[in-house]
């Protein structure tokens, strides 16, 4: 039975995912679907909680303050809506869940900062995130195009319908200059 528990776990767990810990300053770039748009959202905060690293259900919640109310959004590491997520800076911490840190503001809410191969952490090749990303931005530049052309084409309609009225109106002028009679 275990067995057949672990095979559907691995069948919807991501290849590779960043280590992250408590503590963690990371950026989390997660897939919105708004209508029939899709776009990426970049959501940057500190890592108060990591619940259930091995399993495919491992959890993340990221905290931070926005126009001086705290927010906190808690993410599956392994959804496809999660792109990508960066870790930005580590910091020394003794606890697994940060709670402390909701009542901390301003120079009490820093932690020690610790020297990491930034690199190394970060690296992670999921193809799929990669291709869905890439996805993405061509349809940004796809649509982004198809308004460029449609501009084009109301300005182009717009511009000749002002030559006509122009080329009209210096119609109607010629032949009352040409009926003014010479001194």
């Amino acid at each position: 039975m275990q067995s057949v528990i672990s095979k559907v776990n691995d069948k919807y767990k991501k290849k590779q995912v960043v280590d992250v810990m408590p503590g963690d300053t990371v950026r989390v770039h997660q897939k919105i679907r708004e209508g029939k748009k899709e776009r990426v959202q970049v959501f940057e905060g500190m890592v108060i909680r990591v619940n259930r690293k091995k399993s495919h259900t491992a959890t993340v919640a990221v905290r931070r303050i926005a126009s001086g109310v705290g927010v906190e959004k808690t993410y599956l590491l392994h959804s496809p809506l999660v792109l990508k997520v960066e870790v930005v800076k580590r910091s020394k911490v003794r606890r697994n869940y940060l709670t402390y840190m909701r009542d901390r503001r301003g120079k009490s809410a820093r932690l020690t900062g610790v020297e990491f191969d930034r690199d190394a952490v970060n690296t992670i090749h999921d193809e799929q995130a990669e291709a869905e990303e890439e996805k993405l931005k061509e349809e940004t530049a796809k649509t982004a195009e198809a308004e460029a052309a449609k501009k084009e084409e109301v300005a182009a309609k717009e511009e000749a319908k002002a030559e006509s009225a122009i080329a009209a109106h210096k119609a109607v002028e010629k032949p009352e200059e040409s009926e003014k009679p010479e001194k």
